[in-house]
């Protein structure tokens, strides 16, 4: 799988060394930032979703555990690069996937990656075996996956659902919650709830439809006073909940 990185290095030319050996021996790195300083290091974590943060130990104003110690709630896999042995306990402490030595081996740095791709893909193996179930299994609810974890929302709550690419935007009577899933994913959870497939963007909740206005395929108004289109191919099946 494909890793989401950045490097947190103050000097310039460990920074060089680093991105080249990734870009010629980890192929499933995507390095997607750099930073020289604690603080631009927690710039960049805020802006990317990120699988693996290769982290300096020591650099100016401050060093990696000041950097950790304002992110509680990581969900990165940390890689220490650093030239001091000392730090290896205070790594371990801080739940860090990797101690990497300077001057790096290369042997090391793919081994280091191999461990934190495989520490990401049991963790999507365990949301797909936690997660998946939940959606029929908890009476009337569903569980939306998110970056921190999952949210739980009845089932009643839920107005309508419309794609967006890859992703699904879950309609309530008050807001909105976009969620890492196919549209197809939400028809398949909901499939034992009233929930129809009125076109290729929306899966409308029946019993939120206040009212159908006729046409080729018609439309649906719900609840909140949305108006969703219904493409013909899916009128009869709609029309059959009535």
């Amino acid at each position: 799988m494909k890793l989401n990185a950045i490097l947190v290095e103050d000097e310039a030319n460990s920074r060089e060394i680093l991105r080249n050996y990734l870009a010629k021996y980890c192929a499933d790195v995507k390095l997607v930032g750099e930073a020289a300083s604690i603080q631009e290091g927690l710039e960049l974590i805020k802006k990317h979703d990120l699988d693996l943060v290769f982290l300096d130990v020591e650099m100016p104003f401050g060093n990696a555990f000041d950097l950790l110690d304002q992110l509680p709630d990581r969900t990165f896999e940390t890689v220490f690069v650093t030239a001091y042995n000392q730090y290896a306990m205070d790594a371990l402490n801080n739940h860090a996937a990797y101690y990497l030595m300077k001057p790096i081996n290369i042997d090391e740095l793919i081994k280091a990656v191999g461990y934190v791709q495989e520490i990401k893909e049991k963790e999507n193996e365990l949301e797909d075996m936690v997660l998946q179930p939940k959606l029929k299994s908890i009476q009337g609810k569903i569980t939306l996956p998110q970056q921190d974890g999952f949210q739980v929302l009845n089932v009643t709550d839920i107005l309508y659902c419309k794609a967006d690419d890859n992703y699904t935007e879950i309609y309530l009577e008050n807001k909105k919650i976009l969620v890492s899933k196919t549209l197809k994913y939400f028809e398949e959870a909901l499939a034992s709830f009233s929930f129809a497939r009125i076109h290729k963007s929306y899966l409308v909740n029946v019993n939120e439809i206040v009212k159908y206005r006729k046409g080729k395929g018609g439309s649906v108004v719900v609840s909140n006073g949305k108006e969703l289109l219904v493409s013909a191919s899916k009128k009869k099946d709609l029309l059959a909940y009535f």
